[in-house]
């Protein structure tokens, strides 16, 4: 009899034991897990991420186990399309890996598939406490944690100082005159005129204009899937941008700002921080006579009475569904990249802006001694500024939200041609405005149509 209950006791510790084994799964350097990464960083960001990752399986990897191997896939739109391709067994489709670097709109998608892992629960609320909130916030999904904050970006005025510190001396214009959207078409005027007709200014995006100076004066651009544009609020946004675009003070271009830059055509714009090292270093003139450029790089403007809002963008991590060995050295290695020294490293090169507080304080500031690109040091100092005083606008997720944007650009930008070709600048400097007051708000009836 006391062998029998010997020998059952025996064999429950034997299933007790391998019960707890199967549910509690270690990392094991002698049998390393590896996961596979898709990412759309190309340039110097993916040189970053590569070294990164060899860093990672060198250190900390090799130590825990952990093998990342990275494919690079050209462009977030094509990123999109495999990854969607791949979730829904698409004919050819490749499968899907552990890791991606993904935008909200597309890791909705996967969550409506139930593919991603709700990170909530890999990290404890004092880790999630060091990042930066609306940072988490933005890859909150249907009540999951499902997009990991690791690199954001946002908007910023870049000035060629070479040229406005000339225009400035001659006119009393000063930098402070650019820290509104209405001050800025007030100096593009001047500068108008200064310049023998030149543009001043251009928004790399009048979408992103609009939204952001919505939200800073208390409105939401996207509603309903649609865009609101016949408010009171809306018009001052329109009267700031086309009665200048008309009269020849802000650029309208189809390319990105940069361009204008590099042969003079304008003298500031707003755009993302993350394309910080496209600003050339030279300007060449169309006689072909060459300056240097030296830049000052400001917090995004605000609209006179709004607060300060800048926008939110950048893409963060997704881990895909798998077992729980694979999904555990996932967090491990999030948790590692976006630790204040790897966030940093990754970042402070590129003009991205990393993603817990401590590497906005004085992990940031020593960051900055040793970096030689003067306008990379610029644009850390305004966005630490801009990271104290401003909230950061989340663009909402709406389905047609892409289409939108292009939509409204096209339409924004062809009225604007079509209006400055019947200006009469003659009658506009005449003192007749009134006829341009007239021609904008014809327009602008038949834009909200």
């Amino acid at each position: 009899m006391k062998a029998r209950a010997l020998c059952l006791m025996l064999i429950f510790l034997i299933l007790l034991s391998s019960v707890g084994c199967s549910t509690k799964t270690v990392l094991n350097p002698k049998r390393p897990v590896t996961l596979t990464m898709w990412h759309n960083y190309g340039g110097q960001m993916k040189n970053l991420m590569d070294e990164m990752i060899d860093e990672f399986n060198r250190t900390v990897g090799t130590e825990k186990g952990i093998i990342i191997s990275v494919t690079s896939i050209s462009g977030s739109s094509a990123l999109h399309d495999k990854l969607i391709s791949a979730a829904f067994g698409d004919p050819g489709a490749p499968e899907l890996p552990d890791l991606a670097v993904v935008y909200p709109k597309t890791a909705l998608k996967l969550v409506e598939k139930d593919l991603l892992v709700d990170l909530s629960g890999r990290f404890t609320e004092e880790e999630l406490s060091a990042y930066v909130p609306r940072f988490v916030e933005e890859g909150r999904l249907k009540g999951g944690l499902f997009v990991f904050p690791i690199a954001k970006s946002t908007e910023a005025l870049f000035v060629n100082k070479s040229i406005f510190d000339r225009f400035a001396a001659d006119t009393g214009s000063t930098y402070d005159d650019l820290s509104t959207f209405e001050g800025i078409m007030k100096t593009a005027d001047k500068y108008h005129e200064w310049s023998e007709g030149k543009a001043f200014y251009m928004p790399d995006s009048v979408f992103n204009m609009a939204i952001i100076g919505m939200d800073q004066l208390g409105e939401d651009f996207v509603q309903n899937n649609g865009l609101n544009t016949a408010g009171r609020v809306y018009k001052k946004i329109w009267d700031t941008y086309f009665l200048s675009a008309v009269k020849g003070s802000t650029a309208i271009f189809d390319g990105y700002s940069t361009d204008l830059f590099k042969t003079g055509d304008i003298v500031c714009s707003t755009g993302s921080t993350a394309g910080v090292l496209f600003y050339p270093p030279t300007v060449t003139y169309a006689d072909n006579t060459k300056e240097n450029a030296e830049y000052a790089i400001l917090p995004y403007p605000v609209f006179e009475g709004g607060r300060k809002v800048a926008l939110q963008r950048g893409s963060g991590m997704c881990v895909i569904k798998s077992d729980e060995q694979k999904e555990i050295a996932a967090a491990v290695f999030l948790k590692w990249f976006t630790a204040p020294e790897q966030n940093l490293h990754f970042t402070a090169s590129s003009g991205y802006l990393p993603v817990t507080e401590k590497a906005f304080g004085d992990s940031m500031s020593k960051q900055m001694e040793g970096i030689s690109e003067e306008n990379i040091k610029k644009l850390l100092g305004t966005i630490m500024v801009m990271q104290e005083d401003y909230d950061f606008f989340i663009p909402p997720l709406t389905d047609n939200y892409d289409e939108l944007q292009k939509g409204y650009e096209a339409r924004l930008k062809k009225a604007a041609k079509a209006a400055k070709a019947e200006f009469d600048a003659a009658a506009y400097a005449a003192g007749k405005g009134e006829a341009l007051e007239t021609l904008s708000r014809s327009i602008y009836e038949e834009f909200i149509k």
